[in-house]
């Protein structure tokens, strides 16, 4: 682990924490285990099992969220006051069914919160029809799909190497469901979907549903010429909108609902910077019903309730800095891209402007493939995921040809364009000078100590803290 003056073991890191070197006796323990603390340190001494995990948990926030360039594309970080109310009582509650219509008591204050975090995601999406039951993006595709298919039905969709998720295919979601995958024609030179033979296609096929979005995600599906001929078959078109909700939201991009998407589908912590989760949007209160029914009880029995709270507070956050954020995370995408290529890497999509969103792709194929590179930058504490590229063979799943690299958690650290600059020297140090990489790792904590606190949220003083985290572990008013 890393210390602001320098390197160390990972367990020096915890003793910041884990500070007890004293000996306790049984009479002691006997003391603690009838309801009397004699305090976190003399507890992790009496119990290995509780100090490996109370030191596991503690390495990992400190690393990553001290230490780290964390750039994968479908991850980001709350604001303080997101995460003290994800802390909330009741992650130890359970509810079926919908507001005001459960299955169980003491959900009243659940219920108008759920109630809430409906009309806040609504207002965002311009849309009455929100449903925050899915507790993942992939919960909420299968709840869309099983909405408007039955096994042996067909799907058209973009293939995994272009950016699809696994979800959509058949060894995802879709094919435990026994919906038949049809793969949308692929423009290859410009990693989107070839519009004259999807089109084409759907016409012949008619499939039930048509699915757009993906993991891999630079510039939008056109989604009004897919709807257009979707709908012309009687098919729906659910939009996978998980990674760019955010963007979405924040105006950079279009929202699909208002291109003839009947559905979209989205998880709430990619550029949307809340807590883990998924939610469904449509602008039909008929789908709306229908999908509904699905949700509960056929994907989710109790959806997870302390996480409304948090994305209530990001929603109201989005709400106050969404589109600030949003266009600041697709400059940092471009200039990272701009920087990147400039370093000597071979970057996608150069000829488009390289991207239009939060992630960038670099062909890595020339400098040892993608597990081989993403696992030398994570040792630099650059943390990037390996990526299928169009071109790579389903068989280099396990080892692909591309990494993929997001802005939006770098972003909400407070980074720029000039930071952009600095990290792409970063990973040239690493990748291509192939310098050691605990001496790139020791840059990456020097840099990242000017960037540790959360920015396009709500900002809480020392006592605002301590008094919320009082309320939330003790219900002490």
């Amino acid at each position: 682990m890393i210390s602001r003056g320098g390197s160390h073991s990972s367990e020096s890191t915890a003793k910041v924490f884990l500070h007890f070197n004293g000996v306790m006796s049984i009479g002691e323990l006997a003391v603690y285990e009838y309801g009397e603390s004699t305090g976190l340190d003399a507890l992790t001494q009496l119990y290995p099992d509780l100090r490996e995990v109370i030191e596991l948990t503690v390495n990992h926030t400190v690393w990553r969220k001290r230490y780290c360039l964390n750039m994968i594309a479908s991850e980001n970080v709350m604001s303080p006051l997101a995460m003290l109310v994800y802390l909330n009582d009741s992650m130890h509650r359970y509810a079926e069914g919908k507001p005001y219509k459960r299955f169980y008591q003491g959900l009243k204050h659940v219920d108008a919160l759920e109630v809430k975090v409906q009309k806040l995601m609504g207002e965002l999406l311009e849309t009455p029809y929100v449903d925050p039951r899915p507790i993942s993006g992939t919960t909420a595709n299968a709840s869309a799909f099983r909405t408007f298919t039955k096994p042996g039905d067909k799907a058209a969709v973009a293939p995994v190497q272009t950016g699809a998720h696994v979800s959509h295919t058949r060894y995802g979601t879709l094919g435990a469901l026994g919906v038949e995958q049809i793969e949308l024609p692929v423009d290859l030179d410009n990693w989107n979907i070839d519009v004259d033979k999807a089109v084409k296609l759907i016409e012949e096929v008619k499939p039930k549903i048509v699915t757009l979005g993906g993991s891999l995600y630079f510039f939008p599906h056109p989604t009004r010429e897919i709807a257009e001929a979707a709908h012309a078959v009687g098919a729906k078109v659910i939009h996978d909108v998980a990674h760019v909700l955010g963007l979405i939201i924040g105006g950079v991009w279009e929202n699909p609902l208002k291109e003839g998407a009947d559905i979209i589908t989205s998880s709430t912590h990619k550029t949307f910077p809340g807590p883990q989760g998924g939610l469904i949007a449509t602008s039909s209160e008929e789908d709306y019903k229908e999908i509904g029914k699905v949700v509960f009880p056929m994907f989710v029995s109790n959806h997870h309730l302390h996480r409304l709270a948090a994305t209530a507070v990001t929603a109201i956050e989005m709400k106050i800095w969404g589109r600030d954020y949003a266009a600041q995370v697709v400059r940092n995408a471009k200039a990272l891209a701009e920087a990147l290529a400039a370093e000597g890497f071979k970057v996608a999509l150069e000829h488009l402007g390289y991207t239009s969103s939060h992630q960038v792709a670099v062909d890595v194929s020339q400098l040892g493939r993608g597990s081989k590179c993403a696992a030398l930058l994570e040792e630099a504490n650059i943390i990037v995921n390996k990526n299928m590229l169009p071109y790579d063979r389903p068989e280099d799943v396990k080892d692909p040809s591309g990494l993929r690299l997001g802005t939006q958690e770098l972003t909400r650290w407070g980074m720029k364009e000039g930071e952009m600059r600095e990290i792409a020297r970063l990973i040239r140090i690493a990748l291509i000078d192939k310098r050691d990489p605990a001496e790139v790792k020791q840059r990456v904590v020097e840099f990242r100590r000017d960037f540790l606190e959360v920015h396009y949220g709500f900002k809480l003083t020392r006592e605002d803290e301590v008094r919320l985290l009082e309320i939330m572990l003790h219900a002490k008013v």
